[in-house]
């Protein structure tokens, strides 16, 4: 089993970003956080890093139920996308699979929320 999904899609890696933002919106997700990892990576090692974003992508209804659900489910939040850009110029967005990273948490009534998490960032990763 994977623990992402993924696409390439025909953008420049700024437009990607702007574009998976506003995808993410149409299935309810609001960006909490932005990481610039190309950044990080120059700051903190003062090495050259491709263009990567890790954005944490947060649909507070289902947030709300997960941590009704699982007081510690907070260590797996928000959901991450990243948006990549490879060697050869192309840009690639990957979600990560809301049931596999939540296998090792042996709560069923989260079960539910996965699938429901999960089908929505597939619509946001078909979309795109």
């Amino acid at each position: 089993m994977s623990y992402y999904f993924t696409k390439m899609i025909d953008k420049s890696f700024a437009d990607a970003v702007e574009y998976v933002t506003e995808t993410l919106k149409t299935e309810g997700f609001g960006v909490l956080t932005t990481i610039d990892v190309q950044e990080a990576m120059k700051n903190k090692l003062n090495v050259d890093f491709r263009k990567y974003k890790i954005l944490g992508a947060c649909n507070p209804p289902f947030a709300y139920k997960a941590l009704q659900a699982e007081d510690k489910i907070g260590t797996m939040l928000p959901c991450n996308v990243i948006v990549q850009e490879h060697a050869d110029g192309r840009v690639e967005v990957s979600a990560v699979d809301p049931i596999a990273s939540m296998q090792a948490v042996k709560n069923p009534n989260l079960a539910s929320i996965a699938v429901e998490i999960q089908a929505k960032l597939i619509n946001v990763i078909n979309k795109l």
